[in-house]
């Protein structure tokens, strides 16, 4: 009789481990998403819990996530380093290159018309209550005295994309007034703005929380920085330049880091970041649509801009980076 209930028991073991296990249907599993620091509200408060709804809708499964938040630089190198991030969503494409060449990311890592873009962003200036050093354009932030918040260029995307809206606002205009761009007034106008530079964090969220504190006269970011905080009730003044650039924010697979059992989840919820339903949560929470400006009506708070442009106008990240980020900013500004 021990013998049979011995075997029993037995049975019953090798019965309850070939059951699905906690990752299967009806069980629980998680995503670990790494992102430029600005993207944190849009994620946390909209897209994952939207997705999560739908997944466990078709699928049975609760989807739990991890996130980490930095600057772009930043959170590119901790990938590089090992972090374990199922995606990654960055603030320029050329930290996805980083990724792709050292075989984190596969290189044909867009997927949709907008190549790889989730949503974008024009860059302004924040100022005090009243704007009471009267700045109407990137080149008042050269006014002698100002103390002027910005994001440091060597970790922080947005600190590269302010460089080229401050660069490219220049040669814009004066491409417009004389029919052809000057980039001598553009290097003049950024070496006398950056003489004025008192501060620079390592994300554009650290630069908001600086201004937050009081410190500083003006800020360069990203309009959604301005827009939270004016809904949060915070003392600041939107100013809009006459042209200045809309950053556009690649999202990625971190194919190294994914396991066969993870793959359908995760590009799953890669690909729900240009579905409608993703797209106007991102306007909600003051980004812009990459799939469709028609959605962007969906958030009356948006400025308009004049002249607007984008990376490509520089030829893309490609030229951008070593023609104005380095030639430009760190060879002739920075380094003065």
């Amino acid at each position: 009789m021990k013998r049979i209930f011995s075997l029993t028991i037995v049975a019953a073991f090798v019965f309850t481990a070939c059951l699905p296990g906690p990752t299967a249907q009806h069980g629980s599993r998680t995503i670990t998403v790494y992102a430029f620091s600005i993207m944190k509200e849009s994620l946390e408060k909209d897209i994952y819990p939207a997705f999560a709804a739908k997944w466990k809708a078709e699928h049975g499964e609760d989807v739990t996530f991890n996130s980490s938040f930095a600057g772009s630089e930043t959170v590119t190198n901790q990938i590089l380093q090992g972090a374990p991030a199922d995606v990654a969503i960055l603030s320029i494409e050329l930290d996805v290159e980083r990724l792709i060449k050292a075989g984190h990311v596969p290189t044909d890592w867009w997927v949709t018309a907008q190549r790889g873009i989730v949503n974008k962003t024009p860059f302004v200036i924040l100022v005090r209550p009243g704007n009471p050093l009267g700045i109407k354009d990137f080149a008042d932030l050269g006014k002698p005295g100002l103390k002027l918040i910005h994001p440091d260029p060597v970790s922080s995307g947005g600190g590269q994309w302010s460089i080229l809206s401050i660069y490219g606002s220049e040669l814009k205009k004066s491409e417009m007034e004389t029919g052809k761009s000057d980039p001598v007034r553009a290097l003049s106008t950024l070496k006398t703005i950056w003489a004025n530079v008192i501060s620079t964090p390592g994300s554009a969220r650290e630069a908001r929380t600086q201004f937050e504190t009081g410190y500083g006269d003006a800020l360069i970011t990203y309009e959604l920085e301005g827009l939270l905080m004016k809904q949060a009730g915070a003392p600041v003044d939107i100013v809009v330049p006459k042209a200045t650039i809309f950053s556009e924010h690649p999202g990625v697979v971190v194919d190294r880091n994914v396991t066969p059992e993870e793959r359908d989840l995760v590009y799953a919820f890669r690909n729900f970041l240009w579905s409608e339903d993703a797209q106007k949560a991102f306007v909600r929470n003051s980004f812009r649509s990459s799939t469709d400006d028609a959605l962007n009506e969906g958030n009356a708070q948006f400025v308009n801009i004049e002249i607007p442009f984008t990376v490509h106008y520089f030829g893309g990240w490609e030229k951008a980076y070593p023609d104005v980020i380095e030639k430009v900013f760190r060879d002739q500004v920075k380094g003065q």
